[in-house]
Order: C-alpha cells, then sequence, then structure tokens
C-alpha cells in the first residue's frame, strides 16, 4: 500500500555562512508556501515527413519560491533579510541548500538529500495595514545538484 507523502516531509536548509564553513538552517518558520518549480526546457520540432511535432526534453531550471511572514530573530529569515536590506546581487546573492527527502528511509543521521547552489532573489516585501509583514523571495537553483545525505541534528551534508 502506498502512502502519502506529507508537505512537512520535504525539508529545506539554507546555508546561512555562505562566505565560512556552512551552517545550514531549516526554512520553515514563517514559510507558508514554497514548492519547486523545474520549468522544463524543450526542443519542439515538426519533421517534413510527419504531422506531429516531436518534443524533446533538454534541460529544467529549477526555482523555488517562497512566500513568508517575516520573522525577525530566525536565522533563516535574518539571513534572506540582510540580501534584502543590502540588494545584494551576482555572488553576493548567492548560497547553497539542502533539499532533504525526509520521508525516505534513512533516519534522521542519514536522509537522503541534495546539495545545490542557488542565487536568492527578493520579490517584495510589505504588506497590508494591520498584518504581519511579507516577504516573497525566490531561490533560483544554479547548475545539477550534488546528491548525498543530511543529518537532520548536525546539519551536516555528505
Amino acid at each position: 500500500m502506498s502512502t502519502k507523502i506529507k508537505r512537512s516531509q520535504v525539508l529545506t536548509y539554507i546555508n546561512t555562512t555562505p562566505l565560512a564553513a556552512a551552517t545550514y538552517v531549516l526554512l520553515g518558520d514563517g514559510v507558508v508556501s514554497g514548492k519547486i518549480t523545474y520549468n522544463p526546457k524543450t526542443t519542439e520540432e515538426t519533421y517534413i515527413s510527419q504531422d506531429s511535432a516531436t518534443i524533446s526534453l533538454e534541460s529544467y531550471a529549477p526555482t523555488l519560491p517562497i512566500e513568508a511572514t517575516a520573522k525577525f530573530g530566525d536565522p533563516a529569515y535574518d539571513f534572506i533579510d540582510g540580501l534584502r536590506t543590502g540588494r545584494k546581487v551576482l555572488s553576493d546573492a548567492e548560497t547553497t541548500i539542502v533539499n532533504a527527502w525526509n520521508w525516505k528511509a534513512g533516519g534522521p543521521t542519514a536522509v537522503p538529500a541534495e546539495r545545490q547552489s542557488v542565487s536568492i532573489q527578493i520579490d517584495d516585501f510589505g504588506g497590508e495595514g494591520g498584518t504581519a509583514v511579507k516577504i516573497n523571495f525566490t531561490i533560483n537553483f544554479i547548475g545539477d545538484p550534488t546528491v548525498g545525505t543530511f543529518n537532520t541534528s548536525t546539519k551536516a551534508f555528505s
């Protein structure tokens, strides 16, 4: 029998110290929405001897749009807010994330995972009067991931 996978079992950790030894913190407090959009790139050709097109998958350009409530004091938010207030661009807006597939076998010490270089863009910040401030940003994947395992206790990727 198959088992449904809950969103809380897809964990994303963000490296908040990209210029030093990696410090991965869970991206979750205040985050209300986030799903990886794979953005497939295809080529479509209709050959002269055929009436139907041939579509080939060429590559992906994954992104992870995040919708969050600003939570001052949360290390992930504080890192993202630093990108916003500094209007960081190019390599200054880059770090790594680890996506841990927590529903798979391996337990807390060896969860199957992917480490990914990323660039983070700030999309918007603010909100309506009388409500909590929202910060929306997009994590843009850079290149191919490194497959490995992640220890959710020590926050170490191997």
